[in-house]
């Protein structure tokens, strides 16, 4: 599963791109730092994505699952 990230509270993070240039249909992956935390992330036709699991257990590690 995982979670699109567009337009995050106005955040502009810098990322690392693995790809090369991307093309309209392809993908790349690459990190991205979000308040202090590298999360992976795939990039499908424009819309980049991170794995729920790893923002849950990172980026919201102080959040109880059930409570989200």
């Amino acid at each position: 599963m995982f979670l699109t990230c567009e337009g995050t509270l106005g955040i502009v993070p810098a990322t690392m791109d693995y790809s090369g240039q991307a093309r309209p249909g392809d993908f790349h992956a690459g990190y991205q730092q979000i308040e202090g935390i590298n999360l992976g992330y795939l990039q499908i036709n424009g819309t980049q994505m991170f794995a729920l699991a790893q923002v849950l257990s990172d980026l919201f590690k102080d959040i109880p699952r059930t409570t989200i």
